[in-house]
């Protein structure tokens, strides 16, 4: 029997996703440890996906149910779909953007910011990592690496600098997104479809988090969870801690 179309995306889908569990736990449990050390301190973590749908990324994990109170999304509009897909293109590729991002976040030496991108190049996103570490804030990089080095250094989209994410930041989990994004091939079709990577940006950030909660839990702190507002007492269940962090957490 032919594997149908659904099936074989599955199949690529959960292998890069197994791929990941296989071989970046050493890296999650870094990333999570800097993450429960900031959230034991009672301080926020940033997150910011610069470029079209890196900034679901950063949407996935911020006021999810599930997910850490102190999660602060960075949703600038600049490279938002929503402003027009072109347009977003044009603004992640746009040196100094980033920069001027940071610079209105304020972010400090007392800050965590998590940096997720497909591909680890663009100028936004190197901007930004560039910008938070002379700032001296600790830096976590989601994102491909097979794809960052796969990418000539004339690409359009690429830093000035040449740099590609991971090399830039304090902690790097490895997505592994193939060249291209989308994995599937088929018949009479010239390119390929079935896009991956917000499967793997959505699986690499939820474990982070479940890993960090695990950290603290341990700890004997219990970290502050959102539950869905949709399910029974959740407003009730949220309302106990919302004025914990309504005024710090800017998109809240």
């Amino acid at each position: 029997m032919t594997e149908n179309t659904g099936a074989g995306y599955f199949r690529l889908v959960s292998a890069l996703m197994q791929q990941v569990l296989d071989e970046e736990g050493d890296a999650v449990e870094r990333a999570a440890e800097v993450l429960a050390q900031q959230i034991a301190a009672d301080r926020l973590v940033h997150v910011y996906g610069p470029g079209g749908h890196s900034n679901l990324a950063s949407q996935e994990i911020f006021f999810r149910a599930g997910g850490l109170m102190h999660v602060s999304a960075i949703l600038d509009e600049g490279t938002l779909l929503s402003q027009g897909a072109l347009r977003s293109m044009a603004v992640e590729r746009h040196p100094g953007y980033g920069r001027i991002v940071m610079d209105d976040w304020g972010l400090g030496s007392d800050d965590v910011l998590i940096l997720v991108n497909a591909y680890g190049i663009n100028a936004a996103l190197l901007d930004a990592a560039l910008t938070a570490r002379e700032r001296g804030v600790t830096t976590i990089g989601v994102s491909s690496r097979r794809h960052a080095d796969a990418t000539t250094p004339d690409h359009p989209a690429r830093h000035p600098s040449g740099a590609n994410l991971h090399d830039v930041v304090d902690v790097h989990v490895d997505t592994k997104v193939p060249v291209g994004d989308a994995v599937v091939e088929l018949p009479g079709v010239r390119q390929k479809t079935g896009p991956v990577s917000t499967f793997a940006n959505a699986f690499t950030l939820n474990w982070l988090v479940m890993s960090t909660i695990e950290r603290l839990t341990a700890r004997g702190t219990q970290a502050p969870v959102w539950r869905s507002g949709n399910a029974p007492g959740g407003d009730e269940a949220n309302a106990e801690f919302l004025d914990r962090f309504r005024g710090r957490v800017r998109a809240l």
